[in-house]
């Protein structure tokens, strides 16, 4: 194709004969003109023009084109593009077989003698009949508009190409651009624009390879092709090369290169030399510009440095520039992401004052900030006021209120957000979905879940990966396995592959319901393909054959895990050593707790503290105590369970009482200086160990602690204090803790019923453990022969066997009858004489 320019160049038509067009836009043909083009084209060598109301066609006989270019050219140029164009001729005889070499030689023609009637016949076939044009031929029209400065549709038609071209495609239009347009008018400005658009697609190394050539050309690259490089390259040390270029060439700068240079190296944290820079740039302060100091302030915001910002705010005002919204907005994100929301609505209230009025962006920030520190409340102040200055909320404002109520655990209000949202034309996001679904699965509604899913479709939004993978962890974890294997049969038959983390929560909740056999049925399933290294499938199968005691299988499958080259993790072996433990194989366990760092891994809180509980255990105090500090030298971080097992550990040592009371609040300031807070679990330990030793006011002291510190008693907390007093104290204030409880409708279990009862009978109050028993039988609780037994046990070897035989009746008319050790009991008092 390019062999043939010279030779286009000596055919030249002279302009006088061309006829001119005043836009790029077609009109619509009258029905007479096009029928005259079609009747032209359609008769013989020979034919005459038809006349019309709009169109009179000249009756000589026309002697026919020699080719199709010819013949195109002669129509473009006698009868206009409106009516050539759109005639049958030329779109069913002509435009089927024209091709690229064809159309280059027609655009070429066109480009002096009638620039305009280029344009509109290179538009024409792209625009309407899709046809894709050579580079050669983008190039020709590149330098017409270019020549025209119709830098937009320059733009349009070299990104275009450069998009079609794709990656690493510089260096072969760089040399079609070098060979065969050399020379030509608006040449540099073609180039310069090549740069441009490579730069705006992000394709970084072509615009370079552009510039290198332009370079070797003695072109001079713009200013914002220039910019457009920097601003692709502001996260890199590559950068300082290009602004060094444009300084070496004598390019002139503008306020965005400055802006840029130092939004770069605020970007790479090098806030010092951005402020050096700004003191240096053309030599005065004054000089730097707007969006230089929102650079600055917008990277020291985001490093947290908010008071730095604040001041760059000032020296803004010092050297007479008025903050716009944007420097406004910068600062107020800062403090509301630091947490400042008083500070950032005072900034918000200085904004209106000084004429710069709050855009919606504004308020967003202001809600997110609320958002994030749960205050929903106040988000929701910030609405109203937003409503009352004319603005509404938008699908921002929405997502980021339907992430705050969600993330509070008040999907209900999430879910009326997102119906008035529909209710004013807003399409949701699948953002917004994800986290509907995600507060509704937490809250165990899996069909208010599958409702919501159901509801994406009618709205043109395609549940992603994320979405299924968010339902299926919710399903798998309240132990609703088959929708949720069913979910995963959805997703592939979507063609969305379902990824680890779906398959994770799967395998989770075989092992969790103690389906070991489809767990491991699911695993081999898994391991066989793409997830074969996946080594927290691995860990979750161990874990599951662990918590089931199948020891032997577990390290059958860490075995198999070694022999296909993968990598255990602490993961690994913290369930290996757990299972030893849960056995107190103690010494086994220490060996795999050794096998750790043959791995080159370290013990971590996990290890330590699963060691440290079984050696309390088994009474091993000294060496959980060993480990303890061993977690201290090693500099390991010691959880709240940590230090519950060191209190439990303590609390089984055969100390004197006031040296144990010592350590225990010893240990209770460590955690709390470690920002660690004890728990119910903690509590429970503490307060048992002075019920034991009948130190009761200590007991409840804790106890109040206990409620002082928000904690809610558990049901475990309340059976240890009813049985402590029943065994150690006085069964009077166990009845009135007992009642105390009951008042405030705090849980209790049967444990605290069957203690109490039992109680009674040692201590023959046959009346009080009735009346007991029937509260329990009436509170809903399930009784069985054992919590008769214990009771009649109890009567009969203190010989109140009438009341005994009470109990026994109240068995019977619940369909419970005596086992063989109840009838034993009846059978020896019977021999003794006592019936």
């Amino acid at each position: 194709m390019v062999k043939f320019l010279q030779h286009w160049r000596a055919h030249q038509i002279p302009i006088s004969k061309l006829f001119s067009f005043t836009s790029l836009i077609f009109s619509k043909l009258s029905t007479s003109a096009v029928a005259a083009a079609d009747i032209f084209y359609e008769s013989s060598a020979t034919a005459k023009a038809t006349a019309s109301a709009t169109t009179s066609f000249p009756n000589a006989v026309i002697s026919m084109p020699r080719d199709d270019t010819s013949e195109i050219l002669h129509g473009l140029r006698t009868y206009g593009p409106q009516q050539f164009l759109c005639g049958s001729y030329f779109r069913s005889s002509l435009l089927p077989t024209l091709n690229s070499d064809q159309v280059d030689r027609i655009i070429y023609s066109l480009r002096v003698e009638n620039s305009e009637l280029a344009l509109i016949f290179f538009n024409y076939l792209r625009n309407e009949c899709g046809y894709r044009h050579s580079s050669i031929c983008r190039f020709l029209v590149s330098h017409i508009l270019a020549g025209r400065k119709h830098l937009k549709e320059l733009q349009l038609v070299l990104k275009q190409m450069i998009q079609e071209q794709g990656f690493n495609s510089a260096p072969v239009l760089c040399e079609l651009l070098s060979d065969h347009f050399r020379g030509w008018d608006s040449n540099n400005l073609v180039w310069d624009m090549l740069a441009f658009c490579y730069s705006r697609s992000k394709m970084v190394y072509d615009a370079l390879f552009v510039l290198s050539k332009m370079k070797d050309m003695n072109f001079q690259p713009s200013i914002w092709t220039c910019n457009s490089l920097l601003h692709n390259l502001r996260h890199t040390d590559n950068m300082w090369g290009v602004y060094d270029e444009i300084k070496a060439s004598g390019i002139p700068q503008n306020e965005y290169t400055n802006s840029i240079l130092i939004d770069g190296m605020c970007k790479q944290s090098m806030f010092r030399e951005a402020v050096e820079f700004l003191q240096d740039i053309e030599g005065a302060m004054n000089r730097a510009g707007i969006v230089s100091f929102n650079s600055l302030m917008s990277g020291f915001c985001k490093m947290g440095f908010i008071d730095v910002a604040k001041s760059f705010f000032c020296m803004m005002l010092k050297y007479g520039f008025l903050p716009d919204r944007y420097s406004y907005n910068i600062l107020i994100h800062g403090l509301c992401v630091a947490g400042s929301m008083e500070e950032a609505l005072e900034f918000a209230n200085d904004m209106e004052k000084h004429g710069v009025e709050p855009d919606t962006v504004t308020y967003n920030i202001l809600v997110k900030g609320f958002h994030l520190l749960g205050f929903m409340n106040g988000a929701q102040l910030v609405i109203e006021k937003m409503i009352s200055q004319g603005l509404h909320p938008d699908l921002v404002t929405y997502t980021i209120l339907i992430c705050g109520y969600c993330r509070t655990g008040n999907f209900e209000e999430g879910i009326r957000l997102q119906e008035e949202m529909l209710s004013r034309g807003l399409q949701p996001s699948i953002i917004s979905f994800s986290v509907l679904l995600s507060s509704i699965c937490k809250a165990g509604q899996l069909d208010k879940a599958m409702m919501l899913l159901d509801a994406m479709e009618p709205m043109r939004l395609k549940p992603d990966l994320i979405v299924y993978s968010i339902l299926i962890h919710g399903f798998c974890r309240l132990g609703a396995l088959q929708d949720a294997i069913q979910l995963c049969k959805e997703m592939c038959s979507k063609r969305i592959i379902p990824n680890s983390f779906s398959h994770r929560s799967i395998l989770l909740g075989l092992c969790g319901k103690g389906m070991i056999t489809e767990a491991r049925m699911y695993f081999d399933t898994l391991t066989v393909g793409d997830l074969s290294s996946d080594v927290v499938l691995y860990n979750i199968m161990i874990n599951g054959y662990v918590k089931l005691g199948r020891i032997r299988d577990a390290i059958k499958l860490y075995k198999q895990l070694l022999e296909k080259g993968l990598s255990p993790t602490i993961v690994t072996f913290n369930s290996l050593i757990y299972a030893f433990c849960k056995i107190r194989k103690l010494a086994e366990a220490r060996m795999w707790f050794k096998t750790i760092r043959i791995h080159g891994m370290l013990p971590n809180v996990v290890t330590y503290t699963t060691m440290m509980d079984a050696y309390c255990r088994v009474g091993n105090i000294q060496a959980m105590s060993d480990l303890f500090h061993e977690m201290e030298a090693k500099d390991i971080k010691p959880t709240h369970f940590t230090y519950t097992i060191l209190i439990k550990g303590l609390c089984e040592e055969k100390r004197c009482q006031e040296s144990i009371g010592a350590l225990l609040h010893q240990r209770l300031e460590e955690m709390y200086a470690a920002g660690l807070l004890p728990d119910q679990v903690t509590y429970n330990t503490i307060i048992q160990y002075y019920l034991r030793t009948r130190d009761l006011s200590r007991a409840f002291h804790f106890f109040d602690l206990m409620l002082q510190h928000r904690l809610q008693p558990t049901p475990v907390t309340f059976n240890i204090l009813i049985n402590g007093l029943c065994v150690y104290g006085d069964l009077k204030k166990a009845d009135e803790l007992m009642n105390s409880l009951l008042c405030q409708n705090s849980r209790l279990t049967k444990v605290a019923y069957s203690t109490l009862v039992k109680a009674h009978c040692v201590k023959r109050d046959v009346h009080g453990a009735i009346l007991l028993f029937h509260q329990m039988l009436q509170k809903g609780f399930e009784v069985s022969i054992k919590d008769f037994s214990a009771v009649i046990n109890r009567l009969c070897k203190r010989c109140l066997i009438t009341e005994a035989k009470i109990f026994l009746c109240i068995m019977l008319s619940r369909d419970i009858f005596p086992d063989r050790k109840l009838r034993e009991v009846f059978f020896n008092a019977l021999l003794d004489g006592t019936l």
